[in-house]
């Protein structure tokens, strides 16, 4: 396990209005900077052993029903799936960049850092981010977690500029509501050359309820993630998935039942087998998923450029 230790995390935290400095105290942790919340410190409470570092002035948290109690039930709901998809699914994508980005790191001879943004449970195929003792991870999600360091908004990351090597962010930007903001954050964050690798849904119906906001092409994530130099993209899930999801959502509006649904989802997974006999571009139209895989860049890519970067099948 390469979870940074809790106290070496800490160290990185900020606040994520000013990112001025913390101080801990007995009632967790406060902002430095007096002015920061209208003439009175900023302050950060605890749950689940874990600072809350949310700016809930522009957070879709709500303070008034608990730092985490909502995102705790959208976790608990989540979970059922999670785990049947981790039964069902074999990310051969993420598992090589993972494979990939350990490489990068460890030819610099020294322990790359690597933030991960919605860390409360690894990824499918994240596995060797957390077993290769040539990366430090440090993590955050919107609920406490044993996989976590502490609980924030990506929106508004309670970090320094440029203190990480590294950024996975897998599953995720789909479940906020400016993926184009919380990208900033990431290249703000990652250090000149950091490396990135992202996920996100593309024909996918909604699986989070009301926090699951948007669909990404390939092209779309490109532009999503203009601010950084490409090394791969493509789809994780072709065709033949986006089919088996749709048969599960199709049994589950027919029936009212969500179990008849997963149990359908369930039997056709192997339809994923067909994305491999498919041609690239061909699965790129019909992904289910989308992937990007680059290195932050202090060039972006400008929108006459963008028509070159199609990669599918209609060309």
């Amino acid at each position: 396990m390469t979870l940074a230790a809790h106290e070496r995390a800490e160290a990185l935290w900020v606040c994520p209005r000013c990112r001025a400095p913390l101080a801990r105290d007995a009632a967790g942790a406060r902002c430095t900077a007096a002015g920061c919340d209208g003439g009175r410190p900023l302050r950060f409470p605890e749950a689940g052993g874990q600072l809350v570092l949310v700016d809930f002035a522009d957070s879709i948290l709500d303070p008034a029903r608990g730092a985490t109690s909502l995102v705790e039930r959208r976790s608990q709901r989540g979970r059922l799936g999670e785990w049947l998809r981790s039964r069902t699914s074999a990310n051969h994508v993420s598992a090589r960049c993972a494979g990939d980005l350990v490489r990068r790191l460890g030819a610099t001879g020294q322990v790359g850092r690597v933030l991960v943004v919605g860390g409360g449970t690894i990824g499918i195929g994240a596995d060797r981010l957390y077993a290769d003792p040539a990366v430090e991870l440090v993590a955050f999600d919107l609920y406490a977690s044993p996989m976590t360091h502490a609980v924030a908004d990506a929106h508004r990351m309670p970090l320094a500029d440029a203190v990480f090597d590294a950024v996975w962010i897998q599953a995720v930007l789909e479940h906020v509501l400016d993926p184009a903001r919380v990208v900033a954050e990431i290249h703000r964050v990652l250090r000149p050359g950091g490396l990135v690798y992202s996920e996100i849904p593309f024909m996918q119906e909604v699986h989070e309820g009301a926090y699951d906001f948007t669909r990404f092409s390939e092209s779309g994530q490109r532009w999503l993630f203009r601010a950084f130099e490409r090394i791969d993209s493509g789809a994780v899930a072709g065709p033949g998935t986006t089919l088996s999801w749709a048969l599960d959502h199709f049994v589950r509006g027919l029936t009212r039942s969500r179990t008849a649904g997963r149990v359908v989802g369930m039997a056709t997974s192997w339809f994923g087998a067909f994305d491999r006999w498919m041609p690239r571009g061909f699965v790129s139209d019909g992904a289910s998923c989308t992937y990007f895989y680059g290195r932050r860049s202090d060039r972006t890519l400008t929108p006459r450029e963008m028509a070159a970067e199609y990669r599918g099948a209609q060309l």
